[in-house]
């Protein structure tokens, strides 16, 4: 009896350890960024047009965008009126923040 009792337990473990693994990859995989939209800074410097790789980083990181405007360190630089014009090229809206 207790070695099937072990043995479900292992199994309750494993399982255990592969929800959790999967819900860390989850947030890693939803996590914040700014430096993924490094690729837009011509744009937004410069006022040049998106490249496609800026606009699908910038739809990635689309849920992150008031936290970035809220940050000081990147605040600054997400205001300049081109960032707005390069997300509307890039078929985003301006973020609405709390």
């Amino acid at each position: 009896m207790m070695k099937s009792s072990g043995v479900a337990l292992c199994w309750c473990l494993v399982v255990l350890l592969l929800v959790g693994l999967g819900q860390i990859q989850k947030a890693e995989a939803a996590g914040c960024n700014p430096q993924a939209l490094s690729p837009c800074l011509p744009s937004i410097v410069n006022g040049t047009p998106p490249t496609k790789e800026c606009c699908t980083n910038a739809k990635e990181q689309e849920p992150c965008l008031c936290n970035f405007i809220k940050d000081p360190a990147y605040g600054k630089i997400i205001k300049n009126p081109n960032t707005k014009k390069t997300l509307e090229a890039c078929g985003l809206k301006w973020p609405t923040c709390p």
